[in-house]
């Protein structure tokens, strides 16, 4: 295979920068049509002119305005059900959110949420059995995601940055309902008691938050006890998995800023 040296190539370069066609560099330089077309791709990625090619500005690399308290609730999200992929080094990087088809309005409150925090991308949803992926691609996901990593998150440390913390004690609900949204859960319980020789049945509305991390379940219980939200710890056998939110005004405070799923 013939191949052409680095001389020819910047000639080729200057030619079709000084507006000469492609077609006619080619038939001059005696280089296939095809071959002065990659040359010209590779120049422009080198410099960053590609056509279509725009910049989107960053919230930690280039100062961008950030919505604080849609952040707050897709870190929720993100820390839940949600993880950033990159199928290839050719592709950015993608945050998907995995939510339930059986509560549509929380599709759309992530979807809502994400256009806020990357608004100069694009959000889309990809359809899988009894779920819809909601998902955006930035080049800034691991700016704005420090915590991905390698791996599970249960198996890796799970620290927010000081500005993530910032914006979780401005926004603390918005944090609480992005995590209750993704892991958690608002059920109804019961129990029964003797009235006056007759067992009578009682139900009590019950919030649960549920997830394998002990870093994640501590910042929930953290920001819980903050805005004032008595909680326990529930454990599924041996393995503390399960924070219970069952106090009564801790279940209406909850049932304000939070509610159940829709």
């Amino acid at each position: 295979m013939h191949t052409h040296g680095t001389e020819v190539q910047q000639k080729a370069i200057m030619l079709l920068r000084s507006g000469v066609r492609n077609a006619d560099v080619a038939r001059e330089l005696g280089v296939p049509v095809g071959t002065i077309g990659h040359w010209l791709h590779l120049n422009r990625a080198r410099h960053g002119t590609l056509p279509g090619k725009t910049h989107r500005p960053c919230p930690r690399c280039d100062g961008r305005e950030l919505d604080h308290a849609a952040y707050a609730y897709l870190l929720g999200l993100y820390l839940g059900d949600g993880h950033i992929i990159q199928y290839s080094q050719h592709r950015a990087p993608s945050l998907m959110i995995a939510c339930s088809e059986s509560w549509p309005g929380l599709i759309d409150e992530c979807k809502a949420a994400m256009r806020r925090v990357f608004p100069d991308n694009s959000v889309c949803q990809a359809r899988r059995p009894g779920c819809r992926s909601v998902k955006v691609y930035s080049k800034h996901l691991w700016c704005v995601f420090p915590q991905h990593g390698p791996g599970k998150k249960h198996d890796r440390l799970i620290a927010l940055e000081p500005w993530q913390q910032s914006i979780v004690d401005a926004h603390p609900w918005k944090f609480i309902r992005g995590l209750f949204h993704s892991d958690g859960c608002r059920i109804t319980n019961w129990t029964t008691r003797l009235v006056a020789g007759e067992r009578k049945r009682y139900e009590y509305p019950r919030y649960f938050f549920t997830n394998k991390s002990d870093d994640i379940r501590k910042l929930c219980s953290d920001t819980l006890t903050k805005v004032g939200v008595e909680w326990t710890t529930l454990a599924r056998g041996s393995d503390p998995f399960n924070i219970s939110v069952a106090r009564r005004a801790s279940v209406a405070l909850m049932d304000k800023h939070v509610g159940p799923k829709y």
